[in-house]
């Protein structure tokens, strides 16, 4: 009788040892929880506030999106194929170096490991704009990158939105100036395959779409009345400089309290 309770409590010891073992596995994989337990998953406290695995994944992707769009837009400006695609590659380099320079110091301030090469799904579109000539590389160049930035873009804004750290925000928004500036310019080549980029937005989604019924052909509609203050209110903000189809990219050089840059 000792002996049999002997072993069931070792037995029992075991269980509860790979119970222990497996429980912080699954309490972070499972991620069917609440939101505030998935938002406290991996978060780190720093003195700019609170660092969650999405704040981390945000500097992680715009360093990455710098290590290929960055020689994809010299590889462009070395070909010059038309003005419209040097201009575009132009931004591409102005921008993600700057943008770079930003994340670099970020990173270093948050202690963020960075990627030092293109992941391997970038490596491929590298390779497929080197394989490719004549109106084929205009095409792949233009809709590549275009679609890349495109799907970023609205991760941006929910990092943006979410995030409690100030350097990740800011972050944020230096990069949606940068992507929004990349988009503006590769869409004003005039080769961007919208019906694709379309196509591939929905592929994966199921729901209905909402919104107002489709418009009547040759049936007018009433016009919507201006929308502004009531009263006698006063103003002295002004809307954003730049001209329809421009975005301004002006921003003062971050701090480099890390000496990153140095």
């Amino acid at each position: 009788m000792r002996r049999i309770n002997g072993t069931a409590l070792i037995i029992a010891a075991l269980v509860a040892t790979v119970g222990a073992l497996a429980f912080p596995v699954w309490s972070y994989t499972d991620r069917s929880g609440t939101g505030q337990a998935n938002l406290a998953a991996g978060t780190v406290n720093t003195r700019w506030g609170p660092l969650t695995a999405s704040d981390r994944d945000l500097i992680v992707r715009v360093r990455l999106a710098g290590l290929w769009e960055l020689p994809a837009g010299q590889q462009a400006m070395e070909r010059a194929p038309s003005e419209a695609i040097k201009e575009a590659a132009d931004h591409l380099i102005v921008g993600h170096t700057d943008l770079d320079k930003r994340v670099r110091i970020v990173a270093a301030q948050l202690g963020v490991e960075l990627p030092n090469q293109p992941n391997e799904q970038q490596q491929g579109w590298l390779q497929e704009m080197t394989a490719a000539t004549g109106a084929e590389y205009e095409y792949k160049f233009v809709n590549l990158l275009r679609s890349a930035h495109g799907k970023i873009f609205p991760a941006i804004g929910a990092v943006r939105n979410s995030t409690r750290n100030t350097l990740v925000r800011q972050l944020a928004s230096d990069a949606n100036q940068t992507v929004l500036d990349h988009i503006t310019v590769l869409e004003k080549t005039g080769k961007v395959d919208f019906d694709a980029i379309a196509n591939d937005s929905v592929s994966g989604s199921t729901a209905s779409p909402t919104g107002p019924p489709p418009p009547v052909p040759g049936q007018p509609v009433p016009s919507a009345p201006a929308a502004g203050p009531s009263g006698d209110i006063r103003t002295t903000s002004r809307p954003s400089p730049g001209a329809p189809g421009t975005v301004n990219t002006s921003r003062p050089d971050p701090v480099d309290s890390e000496g990153v840059l140095q």
